[in-house]
């Protein structure tokens, strides 16, 4: 379990809004893809339990998601995301929507790959390249959302799979239209949230750690900020995922794990006093 300081300390700032101070650093450490596997199960929901992730991300198309769901049921204090989906990267597992929607689909009924075309992948094998209609697109949205918040009671907001919503301005309208109908429109461009400092690359863990914790003390007072990776165990699954240019997932994602869980980190944001909140307590708060 993650340290007795650590926890007290972020239930006194969650308890007590009156004592927060304008010179205090606030830290969402966001989780995605949860349902994708069950390695990405595993380890978003450790890096909540061990560790210091507070916020995750749901992707409700995919066949792990009645586990997650079942996980997240168990865990009602995880912050918890619609992760909007309408690509299936991966080459050896693929996701089909929840909706009839042949013109966001290839011809296999899966999503296609990406959404922007490139050398890897032509026009007519992504999204932006297909007889996509708006209102496939709303419908498959707004199925994946009520999909969630039926079996998770603490979703809270909104959020994109490989930009599901930044591509094309209608969708981005039925996006922003559907956050507002479903009250999760929690964007926290509106909080002044701003970006976690860029880390250079590492190869072990060991490296992003200390990495990360030199990140962590670049963090100014009086700023709230975002970090966004993507937590999973290591394991045959999700070394069998497969994606070309991508042939590390499987340690990079355990990396990311141990990330989240590393008491070296969690030594750090106590030292300096960084409040870990969620996408939630965004509006809670402000």
């Amino acid at each position: 379990m993650r340290t007795r300081s650590l926890l007290i300390a972020c239930i006194l700032f969650l308890s007590f809004p009156e004592c927060r101070s304008q010179d205090e650093i606030r830290l969402i450490i966001r989780g995605d893809d949860i349902g994708s596997l069950h390695a990405a199960n595993l380890g978003c929901i450790q890096s909540y339990q061990e560790g210091i992730m507070q916020s995750v991300e749901i992707m409700v198309p995919c066949a792990w998601f009645p586990e997650a769901a079942s996980m997240l049921n168990e865990n009602p204090g995880l912050d918890v995301g619609v992760h909007i989906t309408l690509t299936s990267e991966w080459e050896n597992v693929k996701w089909k929507p929840l909706t009839h929607a042949p013109g966001i689909t290839d011809e296999d009924g899966y999503f296609f790959p990406v959404i922007w075309p490139g050398d890897r992948v032509p026009e007519n094998q992504s999204l932006k390249g297909s007889d996509w209609t708006p209102e496939e697109i709303e419908a498959e949205m707004r199925a994946q959302i009520e999909m969630a918040i039926k079996h998770i009671p603490q979703v809270s907001h909104l959020s994109c799979h490989m930009g599901c919503a930044g591509w094309d301005k209608e969708v981005g309208a039925i996006f922003s239209k559907l956050a507002k109908e479903y009250q999760l429109d929690i964007n926290t461009g509106d909080y002044g949230v701003e970006r976690f400092p860029k880390a250079e690359k590492a190869e072990t863990s060991e490296e992003r750690i200390d990495n990360f914790i030199h990140g962590l003390k670049k963090l100014e007072k009086g700023k709230t900020y975002l970090f966004v990776e993507h937590p999973a165990m290591e394991s045959m699954e999700m070394s069998a995922v497969g994606l070309e240019g991508n042939g590390n997932v499987n340690e990079d994602r355990q990396m990311v794990t141990e990330l989240f869980t590393s008491k070296k980190v969690m030594k750090v944001i106590e030292e300096r006093g960084i409040q870990l909140i969620s996408y939630a307590d965004l509006v809670s708060t402000k």
